[in-house]
């Protein structure tokens, strides 16, 4: 049985990250008679687990790249919840380029990040596949009718989380496209809209225009909650009770941007303007995570893609993996005001 109730989140507007912030996690952990401990913090020994999601007591936010990839390779873990925060999606262009509409991304050279050590980790390279999949397709076109360029990513031996990675993430495809050896990238988040402005580059598409939430379909939207099995298993009050939290950071969020904005500039390594840009004015209002249909069904979209694309081991059953009375639980908790204060 688990002693440490581990915590594992990526550098985005999230509840439970905010719940962190606050204090509220581990407060979670100690009425339960548990340590607490996140990952970030936590060295390089255990950064991968972010990954494999194999650490007996791990709760994650996170991308859903590495944790579908896990669950695809066997990984024991269950998805609670689902949280949907658009996140400033766009394919970019040079100063200089004319393209303007998706249509006339065809027959460009687009920056794709190489594959990764594994597939896990090759989340930028899902990224950008399926962002400019999405603004092709708002063009009646396909990746069939672009020429793929890869470029170069960090290849370091120390394992590194999606957060530790930030700032190389976001700037994946940059240098090769100010220098013309591709004519568009993918990016999202806060510090991409930040090294935009800094090099003066220009939005060619601007994915959170659409309407369509299937062709916003990425690592991060939506964005699952998933827990190791042997936790749920073992202790399902800590699981409801760090739902109820985040519940409770959410509900805190709808009535505080300032707040939320501030914490935001710490995960993300931003400033305030990238924030701002990155997430706009609303965002903080409905960071609750549900299991609704349409954010299962949307997640069920992002695991065909993957598959397809090669980015899981072997396929599976989706509603196996969905565990939701977790998150009922944690309502019902809410709602009555029997989360601690």
């Amino acid at each position: 049985m688990t002693e440490t109730l581990w915590y594992t989140r990526c550098p985005v507007p999230t509840a439970s990250g905010l719940a962190h912030s606050l204090g509220w996690l581990g407060d979670t952990a100690a009425e339960a008679g548990l340590q607490f401990g996140v990952l970030q913090d936590a060295g390089p020994e255990l950064a991968a687990h972010h990954f494999l999601h194999d650490l007996s007591g791990l709760v994650r936010e996170g991308g859903n790249v590495p944790a579908i990839a896990a669950r695809a390779q066997g990984s024991p873990t269950r998805l609670i919840g689902l949280t949907w925060i658009d996140e400033a999606q766009a394919i970019l262009v040079g100063p200089e380029s004319e393209v303007a509409t998706p249509a006339e991304l065809a027959g460009l050279r687009v920056g794709i990040p190489a594959w990764a050590q594994d597939q896990a980790r090759s989340f930028p390279r899902a990224m950008a596949l399926h962002g400019f999949a999405g603004a092709l397709r708002l063009g009646g076109l396909t990746l069939a009718d672009v020429r793929v360029v890869e470029v170069g990513v960090e290849r370091n031996p120390q394992v590194r989380t999606e957060t530790q990675s930030v700032r190389r993430t976001t700037t994946w495809g940059v240098e090769e496209l100010l220098r013309g050896a591709v004519d568009a990238i993918y990016v999202k988040g806060a510090r991409a809209q930040e090294i935009a402005r800094e090099h003066g580059l220009r939005v060619a598409v601007n994915l959170d225009a659409t309407e369509n939430k299937r062709l916003r379909v990425n690592n991060g939207t939506p964005r699952p909650i998933t827990v190791h099995a042997d936790l749920l298993e073992s202790r399902p009050e800590v699981v409801v009770g760090f739902l109820a939290q985040s519940l409770r950071a959410a509900n805190w969020a709808a009535g505080d941007l300032d707040g939320v904005r501030a914490v935001l500039q710490r995960e993300t390594l931003s400033g305030p303007e990238g924030v701002a840009a990155a997430y706009g004015a609303d965002f903080h209002k409905d960071l609750h995570p549900s299991l609704s249909d349409e954010r299962v069904e949307l997640i069920g979209v992002q695991k065909q893609f993957l598959y397809t694309h090669g980015f899981l081991a072997a396929d599976f059953d989706l509603e196996s993996w969905v565990a939701r009375e977790p998150l009922a639980r944690a309502r019902e908790l809410v709602e009555s005001g029997r989360v601690p204060a």
